[in-house]
């Protein structure tokens, strides 16, 4: 649990230093500085950082491989960018999206066939 908790807390600030600076549409992420929207997404993707290698280390110490941790990380990622999409950019989800994530819940579950 504790694993998954620190995979969503560090998928959510990397999905915010990311993507935060699209909120406003193209005019106005084009207005602001790339150098200025490098640093601080830089700012963010450090905790980013100071969450997922714990939550790697647990992982993996608890006795999940590397790819386990991987195809789960992703899907957490999806979920996190989905949620993100709809309330932060206002983009609907469609069901491609729900294509998608079936397609990632699919791989974790081959991921954790016979262990």
């Amino acid at each position: 649990m504790q694993t998954i908790l620190l995979l969503i807390a560090s998928n959510t600030f990397m999905t915010t230093a990311w993507y935060w600076h699209l909120r406003g549409g193209v005019a106005v992420a084009e207005a602001r500085s790339l150098p200025m929207v490098i640093a601080i997404s830089w700012g963010l993707a450090f905790f980013e950082y100071c969450l997922a290698v714990p939550a790697n280390r647990a992982g993996f110490a608890a006795g999940w491989s590397a790819g386990q941790l991987k195809v789960t990380q992703e899907v957490i990622a999806l979920v996190i960018f989905g949620v993100f999409m709809v309330v932060v950019l206002g983009e609907p989800l469609q069901w491609r999206h729900f294509a998608a994530f079936a397609c990632l819940i699919g791989a974790v579950g081959f991921m954790y066939l016979g262990k």
